[in-house]
């Protein structure tokens, strides 16, 4: 599908929405479309993403601030007419073969109401691309835009519904504004949230990025984190049968265990063939990861340390330990310790780790662990936010399929 993407500016100028659409066009590249960003400022920020400067697309060219000045002031004067007609013809010219056109804040703000204009008058033409408006902001519901605003065209143009388009905003405060402003049911309205990239915000090395998306990791809800080598010390078969209990409260729960065989014992590897054995036993293929099954590169501690930044919580069912970095990693990380009560473990967490014995029962253990999870904020909203609030997720969730609707 082929896809513009419009704004009166874009990457490198710094600004909300340019950085949304900077995210939007590569997840649509990466998800197989043609995708070109319109605006009167930029350059190439990803050499897949075509950027087509149009400089009357801008808020700040000088045509489009002398225009601007004389609608502030209530004025409609022959420039806006010969402005919108500059945009017009440079505009449609870009559109061609176009299938979905994605303008950002055009018909919100009066930025530009010639641009504003060109889009009302040509959405609805034979030819022309099926039109999103994606609001950020509402220029008639912003007090301090109010003295610039006054009745009639192209003022109007940013309070009418524009029969026909779909209409995206980001939050349910902006839906339930769009909704009073242009008298419409905010069912017709969608609202899709920004994002944080996951992978850029945490720098993940490109080891750590691949094994997530293999794995599909942020997925998880909630993921936890055992890393540990496969001996039979490490009680892992205790992990596997309370994740088979919390996999009943929490269906999407995964368990992450990052190590490879124990080296020195050759009976590590029927302990590896008997956890395969259980885990397939109880339906915990997908759920439970053993990283030694996908691959025998040594994982160095910067991916390891990556883990630890998208887990939710340790579980850590150890028998015995001579020490116990992993909650010490945990307690860096800010995340969550559910550890087995052995003498070093108590030492090393006090009173501020969860404690269950390496013989407990695993109902037990995983009424426990839900218990703590759902009495921490913090760890409650970590979750919520990592699956409502990543852009990877808000693309498959919410943006691929308007897509699709567009498409049709």
């Amino acid at each position: 599908m082929k896809i513009a993407l419009l704004h009166y500016s874009s990457p490198p100028i710094v600004g909300g929405v340019e950085s949304v659409l900077a995210h939007h066009a590569r997840l649509m590249t990466n998800a197989g479309h043609e995708v070109t960003i319109l605006a009167g400022r930029g350059e190439t920020f990803d050499e897949r993403i075509k950027v087509c400067i149009l400089p009357r697309l801008d808020s700040r060219h000088p045509d489009v601030m002398e225009v601007k000045d004389f609608l502030d002031a209530g004025k409609h004067t022959p420039a806006f007419e010969m402005l919108r007609e500059r945009i017009r013809k440079e505009l449609l010219e870009e559109l061609k073969d176009c299938d979905v056109l994605i303008a950002h804040n055009v018909a919100s703000l009066h930025k530009n109401l010639a641009l504003t204009a060109v889009l009302h008058e040509e959405y609805v033409k034979p030819g022309f691309p099926h039109l999103i408006l994606w609001h950020h902001d509402l220029a008639w519901t912003t007090p301090r835009y109010r003295a610039e605003l006054h009745d009639g065209h192209p003022w109007d143009l940013l309070r009418t519904n524009w029969d026909g388009v779909t209409q995206v905003v980001v939050s349910e405060l902006r839906r339930a504004e769009l909704a009073e402003l242009m008298s419409i049911a905010s069912e017709s309205i969608q609202v899709i949230p920004n994002g944080v990239d996951i992978d850029a915000f945490f720098k993940f090395e490109a080891k750590t990025i691949e094994l997530i998306e293999q794995l599909n990791l942020l997925n998880a809800d909630p993921l936890f984190l055992l890393p540990v080598r496969l001996t039979p010390r490490k009680n892992i078969e205790l992990a596997l049968r309370v994740m088979a209990e919390l996999r009943k409260e929490y269906p999407k729960a995964m368990l992450l265990v990052t190590g490879p065989e124990g080296p020195h014992n050759p009976n590590n590897k029927a302990y590896k063939r008997k956890l395969l054995s259980l885990r397939d036993e109880l339906n915990l293929r997908g759920a439970f990861h053993f990283l030694a099954e996908v691959t025998s590169e040594f994982m160095p501690d910067e991916v390891i340390a990556d883990f630890y930044r998208i887990a939710d919580a340790l579980l850590f069912p150890s028998r015995e330990e001579g020490f116990g970095i992993p909650i010490i990693e945990a307690a860096f990380s800010r995340v969550p310790v559910f550890c087995a009560d052995i003498p070093v473990l108590r030492e090393l967490g006090g009173e501020d780790v969860t404690y269950f014995d390496p013989d407990a029962n695993p109902l037990e253990v995983a009424r426990q662990v839900r218990v703590r999870m759902e009495a921490e904020s913090t760890s409650r909203w970590g979750r919520r936010a990592k699956h409502g609030y990543a852009w990877e997720q808000i693309y498959s969730l919410h943006i691929a399929p308007l897509l699709g609707k567009a498409g049709r």
